[in-house]
């Protein structure tokens, strides 16, 4: 058939074997090569890409730690059923005691009894806060139709969309009689609600109307309407249509939450420097060098009877970024000639597996922040014409780590390499099935010949015996 072939079967030597050995013979150099060299760039470049990623966590930390708002954070302390306590970097370090007088309060009233089918009476009934009457501001008004009753009432104040001051409800009690509820929406002696009522023509109502009975000289005052009200240190009043008091001390909001009963304790709340938010972040960046130390040290190990050589050993780049980083932990920066080392970041021991561990004394750090925050700040931060630490550090690594810089350039030119090395394998294979085509012929062309020659001696041999004459041995 078509494309079977049988090689060495007039030769009798095995050619596919042999020419398998030859190639072989041929290919496996070459290709042990190309795997060694592929396997170093491979691991080369994941190297490379370690390195990049260590750096970069190193990076985020020093950004962070350039955030000038962390460096006048304050924290407070002393909220309780009472009060509670806020502050912003405007506020001053200090400490206060705090009476609540009483909340502030939201004015309710209610109307005389209704039944549920009394006809409140035609008119306008007008409603207007503390705050609009001294504005000279009207408020709002509902009118009233002659077939309206309390309910109706109810439903047009609440869907009113000029009222923002109120909601109105009905309670009916046992009996089935109504009252008309009606409740400030907002706190504060300036919301309490001022309620009048004329005809509908603008004249003074009808003394018989039932509308009369919503007005507010005719309504009982269930909750009037009250400024919250503390003390400060036993000296100050302060007053608030809110519960809230804002900026009564500088960059400090305070919170009434209870009233103080005459035989409850004062509640002291106080303001102090917050070091935790910039203390957490330089404890993120020592981290993050550590774990960069680390590698490096294993990426650029000498290697030894007991431990294998790194990737990078003897690496120019490594060396250099590792270097220049170190110096860096031991400068001086800012106005204050600060360094690490004098602000609670301490170098432990050398260890082969981790490098130089460096830790963070959070109490000296934490005072070193509130002893003097802007020193701290300029230590990190610097100025333009001065970077501190974190601005100085993070421009020399940004160099490494930033898209196109000094690691990606490095790893482009690796890839370059693999994608060289492929392009040579791939050549290689095609010149090995050449060769292996050649050879595959040549011992067949082989083959066939001594098969040619065997057939034409065995015809040789037989004509010569069968001449006449012959004497053939016995």
């Amino acid at each position: 058939m078509a494309g079977i072939s049988f090689t060495g079967i007039g030769s009798g030597l095995a050619v596919n074997e042999i020419v398998e050995g030859l190639v072989a013979a041929e290919s496996t150099p070459f290709n042990q090569r190309a795997n060694v060299r592929g396997n170093e760039l491979t691991t080369n470049i994941s190297a490379n890409g370690a390195l990049k990623s260590a750096l970069d966590a190193m990076l985020s930390s020093l950004q962070e730690l350039q955030d000038e708002d962390n460096y006048a954070l304050k924290s407070t302390s002393g909220g309780d059923d009472f009060v509670s306590i806020t502050a912003d970097e405007d506020s001053q370090i200090g400490s206060y005691d705090i009476q609540v007088n009483n909340l502030a309060e939201a004015q309710k009233t209610l109307t005389t009894t209704f039944e549920d089918d009394d006809l409140v009476g035609e008119g306008t009934l007008s409603f207007a806060t503390a705050t609009d009457v001294a504005d000279g501001n009207v408020g709002f008004t509902v009118d009233v139709s002659d077939t309206d009753t309390l309910s109706d009432v109810r439903d047009k104040i609440n869907e009113s969309e000029d009222n923002e001051d109120l909601v109105a409800t009905i309670i009916t009690d046992s009996d089935g009689a109504q009252r008309l509820v009606l409740t400030a929406t907002e706190t504060g002696a300036d919301n309490a609600i001022t309620i009048t009522a004329t005809a509908a023509d603008g004249s003074a109502l009808d003394a018989s109307s039932r509308l009369n009975d919503i007005t507010s000289a005719n309504l009982t005052e269930l909750n009037p309407a009250a400024d919250a009200s503390i003390l400060i240190d036993g000296t100050i009043t302060l007053t608030s249509s809110t519960n809230v008091f804002a900026d009564a001390i500088d960059g400090v909001t305070l919170t009434a939450k209870d009233a103080h009963g005459v035989d409850d304790d004062t509640s002291t709340v106080s303001v102090a420097e917050d070091s935790n938010t910039v203390t957490n972040q330089l404890s993120a960046f020592v981290e993050a060098y550590n774990a960069f130390r680390g590698l490096a040290d294993q990426l650029g190990a000498g290697g030894g009877e007991d431990e294998n050589a790194g990737v990078l050993v003897g690496d120019a780049l490594l060396r250099s970024v590792t270097s220049r980083i170190r110096s860096e932990l031991g400068d001086t920066f800012g106005d204050s000639n600060l360094s690490l080392s004098q602000i609670g970041v301490e170098l432990g021991e050398r260890g082969a597996a981790n490098g130089e561990n460096y830790s963070i004394d959070r109490d000296t750090f934490g005072d070193a922040i509130s002893d003097d925050p802007d020193s701290i700040k300029n230590f990190f931060i610097g100025t333009d014409d001065q970077p501190g630490f974190a601005a100085s550090l993070e421009q020399f690594i940004t160099a490494y780590t930033e898209d196109d810089g000094l690691i990606d350039s490095r790893v482009d030119g690796l890839n370059n390499q693999v994608d060289r090395l492929d392009e040579r394998v791939a050549d290689f294979a095609l010149k090995i099935e050449a060769l292996e085509a050649r050879l595959l012929s040549q011992f067949n062309a082989m083959d066939a010949l001594v098969s040619s020659l065997n057939s034409t001696g065995s015809f040789i041999s037989s004509a010569f015996e069968n001449l006449p004459g012959v004497v053939r041995n016995t």
